[in-house]
């Protein structure tokens, strides 16, 4: 009878174990349903800073305060969240208007908020933005 045992015990951390990495894959998934993310967009009104330091057909990072804002023409913003679609991980930086996620490598454009790589799929949310004595505010009310 032992002999039966070992290998039942053997099949069943298999199958534990396998239930486990099954549960680590759908917390990862590919879905973009801002998985973890709690408040993709500012709540309240966020003052940015200098309007001028958002480059003309560039873009800026606001990483603590999870928004990023591009500048199409002078005088013209555009903002989105900063959290990434896939699960919430905040943008780490910008480069060619590109919008990278440091968690799982999805890349946004900084200029319609389009997921461009995965495994994010849905566009970041955009965020309302203005322009007041020369300094940027984004979220409700802007």
């Amino acid at each position: 009878m032992s002999g039966q045992t070992t290998p039942r015990r053997t099949v069943l951390k298999g199958a534990a174990l396998a239930g486990a990495a099954g549960l680590g894959v759908a917390a990862c998934s590919t879905e973009s349903k801002l998985g973890h993310a709690q408040t993709p967009t500012p709540t309240a009104p966020v003052a940015l800073g200098d309007a001028s330091a958002v480059p003309v057909g560039g873009s800026k990072l606001y990483r603590e305060q999870r928004v990023v804002v591009s500048c199409p023409a002078k005088g013209q913003y555009k903002a989105f969240s900063a959290q990434c679609t896939h699960a919430g991980c905040v943008l780490d930086k910008v480069e060619a208007n590109e919008g990278n996620c440091p968690c799982h490598g999805s890349r946004f454009d900084t200029t319609t908020g389009q997921a461009l790589n995965g495994p994010a799929t849905a566009p970041l949310p955009a965020v309302p933005v203005k322009v007041e004595n020369g300094k940027l505010i984004a979220g409700p009310d802007a």
